[in-house]
């Protein structure tokens, strides 16, 4: 079995087969799942940080998730501050992208991507956002900031 270079899922394909469940998911997610925006981006957000070589490139693509991410685990993860966060990222703030973990987190979409209903998606979505910002811990920090800046 070949190993996703992101998240570390065990998948065949590696890094596309993972990228591939995720897709798939997604089509999943957006027309059976989710009961809201807020949930859909969190799945985005929280998929991004486990594979930040592909989606976390720039110190705009990291705020724009870890701040999606802390939003939601720290913030209970209202529609309104995650319109807030995008239009803070939209008049391009001066930010300094840190250093990222080396691990991204325990769970990986195929913890949420196998789920049944809408209940068990929101709870496995849930520990799957708390594992991937528990390895983000050492960015907690600059999350807040960055939260605080964009909803003040």
């Amino acid at each position: 079995m070949d190993v996703c270079e992101g998240c570390g899922l065990h998948i065949a394909g590696g890094t596309a087969g993972c990228q591939a469940m995720f897709d798939a998911f997604r089509a999943r997610e957006m027309s059976e799942l989710a009961p809201s925006y807020a949930s859909t981006r969190l799945t985005v957000d929280v998929y991004c940080l486990q594979h930040p070589d592909r989606y976390c490139i720039s110190a705009k693509s990291l705020a724009a998730h870890l701040t999606g991410v802390g939003w939601a685990v720290e913030r209970a993860g209202g529609e309104w501050g995650l319109r807030k966060l995008q239009r803070w990222l939209d008049t391009g703030p001066k930010l300094e992208k840190p250093a990222l973990p080396a691990g991204h987190g325990a769970l990986t979409i195929a913890d949420v991507a196998s789920t049944a209903d809408t209940d068990a998606y929101i709870g496995a979505l849930d520990r799957w956002a708390r594992s991937t910002w528990a390895a983000y811990s050492e960015l907690h920090d600059v999350a807040a900031r960055w939260i605080e800046a964009a909803v003040a």
